[in-house]
């Protein structure tokens, strides 16, 4: 297929062309249409528990709804007026209440919040949960230590409906952190009684079903076909959800995705290619929701820990050979912000994320190359996630055109998205695209995920740089004792070395797209971006 053909190819179709598209609401007809939220999406959850090994973006959706946290965040009004979580603004979710002190957090629990079924969620449960979360291993204990969270000994039962957090050090981020998806709290004794000595935190049961006091309960999970959701009827954290029921069908084809929201099937939907995004804004028929993800970019990753990234003048190569513009205008539609060709070479403001110096150039490119002693050029993969091939798949084409010009023969590889979070974390694949969105919207927290040398899950370039640790640590530092000048400095210092060693590329900073019938009402844009269903409503 040519490339233009291909480009074309993953716009949406209209639903006249679309004969096959699938029915999806058939077992929703029994219920009031009002009540029931169906949502169509490219890809669905691999693991309904955040805590799992490898649990990819749509779980985070499960999770959110399903489990409650000891706190959340206030909204305001954001861009276009849409609701907009308040990064620094906390409300208490399962704690009715909540004091931060100098050196430590007090909540006390709602005294009638039940687990789904049925049991009371008390202190013990909230203590179990966060051991459990510092515990496990992988993503959620790295979360954790974000906001300087790493020991059991920290979550202290007062009584049965009081904990303290103790804090291990002044750290801005500690009372964020437990507002983000994995400070969940667990059924303490369900999930004890079916684990093992191989799994002692019952991580095989709750990847199959929640285990939560959520708005939600997961009453049907068919992996790579559907979720089913009914609301808890006893949720007591927050006003009774008005959606009763969701349904969550997994449509891999972007066109059949979008002929079933024009035509009144389905009710909201997201990941459609930008192009129908811009259509479907422009015919009026749908609410279409556009919002920059906070703190987040795609990029194009390389792993500097083997030939031929391991040469900062082959990333540096590759770096000016992006076909930037080319992405912008026929992937993405204008429907993110540019991070490339900065006019000045050094960071200028004290944020992130930021643009960097390089662009389109060639012959820049291939110099670089030859200055590596590689100009005749070299062979590689180039992988994706499959969740979000209606980006990913032409942007890769593209990049794989691009490169060519240089003497890098790529090989697209595409990852299936329940595998794709597994195959990142093993750190092994050479050339890839990725987006990563801090939860925290801080440049700090950004950097301690994506370029420490701790090596988090999301160091998808295993990079390592003892400057680069000084000037992350040392804004973390400044910014828990108000030290605004060296948090200036220590910031624009490692977003400059980031852009000197160039073990990532940003490409842009995505906008959430997402889709909605006009009578769907209640949508808020979210740190994590997936749907909060339990603010939304049907007209």
């Amino acid at each position: 297929m040519q490339r233009r053909d291909f480009l074309k190819s993953v716009s949406g179709l209209a639903a006249a062309a679309l004969p096959g598209v699938p029915q999806i609401i058939s077992s929703a007809h029994a219920d009031a249409r009002s009540e029931t939220l169906l949502i169509v999406s490219e890809g669905g959850p691999n693991n309904l528990d955040i805590h799992g090994v490898g649990t990819n973006v749509p779980g985070y959706e499960v999770s959110w709804n399903c489990y409650d946290r000891l706190i959340s965040h206030e909204m305001k009004t954001g861009p276009g007026g849409v609701p907009y979580y308040d990064r620094d603004k906390f409300k208490g979710e399962l704690a009715e209440d909540f004091k931060v002190d100098d050196m430590s957090v007090t909540f006390k629990l709602h005294k009638n919040a039940k687990f789904h079924d049925g049991a009371p969620v008390t202190a013990k449960d909230v203590k179990w949960s966060l051991d459990r979360a510092v515990s496990v291993g992988g993503f959620p204990t790295f979360q954790m230590s974000a906001g300087s969270l790493t020991k059991p000994e920290q979550f202290v039962v007062i009584d049965d409906y009081t904990v303290r957090v103790d804090f291990l050090k002044k750290d801005r981020l500690t009372v964020p952190d437990l507002a983000v998806i994995v400070p969940c709290i667990v059924n303490s004794e369900l999930v004890k009684k079916n684990s093992s000595e191989k799994d002692p935190w019952g991580l095989e049961f709750t990847k199959q079903q929640t285990a939560g006091s959520g708005a939600y309960k997961v009453t049907k999970w068919t992996a790579g076909t559907e979720v089913i959701m009914e609301r808890n009827e006893d949720w007591v954290c927050g006003p009774l959800p008005k959606i009763r029921r969701v349904i969550w069908r997994m449509v891999p084809q972007a066109g059949n995705r979008r002929a079933l929201l024009e035509r009144g099937d389905a009710d909201i939907s997201y990941e459609l290619p930008n192009k129908d995004f811009q259509e479907m804004k422009a015919n009026g028929k749908l609410n279409v929701v556009s919002l920059p993800f906070s703190n987040g970019i795609q990029y194009i990753g390389m792993n500097v820990t083997r030939p031929p990234f391991d040469n900062p003048k082959i990333r540096q190569a590759v770096a000016y050979a992006l076909p930037y513009q080319k992405i912008m205008d026929a992937v993405m539609f204008g429907l993110a912000n540019p991070m490339f060709g900065a006019a000045k070479d050094k960071p200028t403001e004290v944020a992130w994320p930021q643009p960097h110096k390089y662009n389109t150039d060639i012959d820049k490119a291939k110099a670089l190359m030859a200055e590596a002693g590689l100009s005749g050029g070299l062979e590689t993969t180039i992988s994706f996630d499959l969740n979000f091939a209606g980006v990913n798949e032409p942007l890769c084409v593209l990049v794989q055109e691009s490169l060519a010009q240089i003497g890098i023969k790529t090989t697209i590889n595409k990852v299936p998205g329940a595998n794709w979070r597994t195959e990142l974390n093993k750190k092994e694949m050479p050339l890839f695209t990725n987006v990563f969105s801090g939860w925290l919207d801080y440049p700090e927290y950004f950097f301690y995920w994506c370029y420490h040398g701790n090596n988090s899950v999301f160091n998808t370039m295993s990079y390592k740089s003892a400057e680069m640790d000084r000037l992350i640590d040392g804004a973390r530092t400044a910014a828990a004792t108000g030290d605004t000048a060296t948090y200036d400095a220590d910031v624009k210092g490692f977003v400059d070395l980031a852009y000197t060693d160039i073990p990532r590329i940003p490409l842009y900073q995505p906008f959430v797209n997402v889709a909605m019938q006009k009578n769907i009402s209640g949508y808020q844009y979210w740190f994590h971006r997936r749907l909060d269903y339990r603010a939304m409503a049907k007209g």
